[in-house]
């Protein structure tokens, strides 16, 4: 997908984030909610009890977060979200409505409708141009699971792909394939897919996971950003010392 031309002279964190949609043409993206949602949270009484203090799942998804040095041989930041494919859920439209889950999964936007969530993207493992990208949700009981089984149908629906636009960003996306991929530790199910798309003549391949912990969900979507710059095909594949870092701190 592409934004324009001169997206061509950006850092190749920015240059992902314009050159794919998540990985074909604009995305770094965060979800709208992110770290600055805010939680709707009750108060309880209990006679002759203090009143508990309810949960924050902003904070409680904070603290699961992965730190900059926590995991061997990347560094995980939050992505710039100037750069980001569309801002928001309402933002990205798809030409085939049934494909929204991918397109939110791959675009760094949260599924479903969550409590709360964030985004991290871990750099460097292979190369300064290869990136996990980390996005975690939590949701109402029993939401994460109805929400895990529509990316999987959408999965199951788009395998020959689709367009999406948000404001004047475009990009389409030529395949989605379900994969086989090792689940999580810890997580309770989790569903692999990859996805391709064309720039100037050359296919690219990303990769996006979704495991299920409890009422969490860690997305992780791997892109090999230099592959865009370079004129060579892309295979990216998902950072495992990412998963698995992400994985222990969501037990």
């Amino acid at each position: 997908m592409k934004r324009t031309r001169t997206a061509l002279a950006a850092p190749a964190l920015a240059l992902v984030s314009v050159l794919t949609l998540s990985a074909c043409g604009d995305s770094d993206s965060s979800s709208s909610s992110s770290e600055d949602a805010s939680a709707s949270t009750g108060t309880s009484k209990d006679s002759g009890k203090s009143p508990e203090k309810p949960a924050d799942p902003v904070a409680e998804l904070s603290r699961a977060a992965l730190a900059e040095h926590e995991v061997k041989g990347f560094t995980v930041k939050k992505p710039d979200k100037k750069y980001a494919f569309a801002a928001s859920q309402d933002q990205l439209k798809v030409d085939k409505a049934a494909c929204a889950p991918v397109a939110y999964a791959t675009n760094q936007l949260p599924l479903g409708t969550p409590k709360a969530d964030l985004i991290r993207v871990a750099t460097g493992a292979k190369g300064p141009g290869d990136f996990t990208y980390v996005t975690l949700a939590t949701y109402g009981s029993g939401e994460a699971k109805a929400t895990l089984a529509d990316l999987s149908e959408a999965v199951r629906s788009c395998g020959t792909g689709f367009s999406a636009k948000a404001g004047r960003n475009t990009g389409s996306y030529s395949s989605i394939t379900a994969e086989t991929a090792p689940e999580p530790s810890g997580a309770d199910e989790s569903l692999a897919f990859k996805v391709t798309t064309k720039y100037e003549g050359m296919t690219h391949t990303m990769r996006a996971q979704a495991a299920r912990h409890g009422d969490t969900i860690a997305l992780y979507y791997a892109v090999d950003g230099l592959a865009f710059t370079q004129a060579r095909p892309g295979n990216a594949k998902i950072g495992k010392a990412v998963v698995d870092a992400q994985s222990a701190k969501l037990a």
